[in-house]
């Protein structure tokens, strides 16, 4: 049985709860992560399409990776573990905010409500991901059971593609990518 903290609106630890549990009926505020991979000096992003299994949101368009950090893991050190698992990645990773939001899916599986912690990773710096040679991974090898396909694109071409089919991203990632683009 996989759990997920819950929390108030705040961020604060209010209890624990199991993963689907949290995420049917109403659904219950649970701590997230969302992390953002950015190369060629933030002008491109490293986006996945969710696997046709997911229970939520299968199929669209989403950020990097997504996920729960364990109760008692750190968020960095959950979203590292994360992205080398479902996206076969290792990248240095900053908290870049937070956020909170409420989604239901469209076929009606649940609800996504979410505490989320922005992850941000940039692949040109060369500190935080050293090439292939010195064990570090950084080109994509995605977990298919996770991720149906996965594709870097330039900014400006996703938010044109965000704006003209805002229904094939995820909501949580027009609103993470709204607040990092406020600090690029």
């Amino acid at each position: 049985m996989r759990e997920v903290v819950l929390t108030d609106a705040k961020g604060n630890r209010t209890g624990l709860s199991e993963i689907v549990e949290a995420h049917t009926g109403k659904g219950k505020l649970h701590k997230a992560f969302s992390v953002y991979i950015f190369r060629n000096k933030g002008t491109e992003i490293l986006i996945q399409q969710r696997s046709s299994e997911k229970m939520l949101f299968p199929l669209i368009w989403a950020n990097t990776c997504c996920s729960h950090p364990f109760p008692e893991e750190d968020v960095i050190a959950a979203g590292q573990r994360r992205l080398n698992e479902e996206c076969g990645l290792e990248c240095a990773l900053q908290e870049s905010g937070t956020l909170v939001y409420r989604a239901e899916d469209p076929s009606g599986n649940g609800i996504e409500h979410e505490h989320v912690t922005l992850l941000r990773g940039d692949i040109d710096d060369q500190s935080a991901c050293q090439p292939e040679s010195a064990g570090r991974r950084l080109e994509p090898d995605p977990d298919p059971e996770e991720i149906a396909e996965m594709r870097w694109i330039l900014l400006e071409e996703l938010l044109t593609e965000m704006e003209n089919h805002p229904d094939h991203y995820a909501p949580w990632f027009h609103l993470g990518l709204k607040q990092l683009l406020f600090e690029l």
